[in-house]
């Protein structure tokens, strides 16, 4: 694997893990906020395989995908996800949306999440 994305792939099982802890120490919002963080950083791995450009300073997950020109490849079922959790980066950081955002997020729905975003993250490390 190429240094580049070796190096977003760290990034991304870092912030897997991270999303774990989150989700133990019932921190909710926060594993919303590492499972889009997970995803983004594969995505960028991805880019970096599919892609001659250099990576867009971007979090917008399905921009990242299409421009990276392997949004295509992804089933409905994965982009449904991906819509999912888009939101989840922004909201996450402004109070105005944190209230209706934890709201949504329980154990049972982090859990959800949790495991579509590992589910994700290795079609996208098995593309790789």
């Amino acid at each position: 694997m190429e240094n580049k994305t070796a190096y977003w792939i760290e990034l991304s099982d870092y912030d897997l893990i991270t999303a774990e802890a989150m989700l133990k120490t019932k921190r909710y919002l926060y594993v919303g906020f590492m499972c889009h963080q997970t995803i983004e950083k594969a995505f960028k791995a991805y880019f970096t395989i599919f892609s001659d450009e250099a990576i867009p300073f971007s979090h917008s997950l399905s921009y990242l995908a299409k421009k990276g020109r392997f949004y295509e490849d992804f089933s409905e079922e994965q982009k449904d996800f991906i819509d999912e959790i888009e939101p989840l980066n922004i909201e996450a950081r402004y109070p105005s949306h944190k209230e209706r955002l934890l709201k949504s997020l329980n154990e049972v729905k982090c859990k959800e999440l949790l495991k579509k975003t590992k589910t994700l993250q290795e079609w996208i490390k098995m593309k790789l």
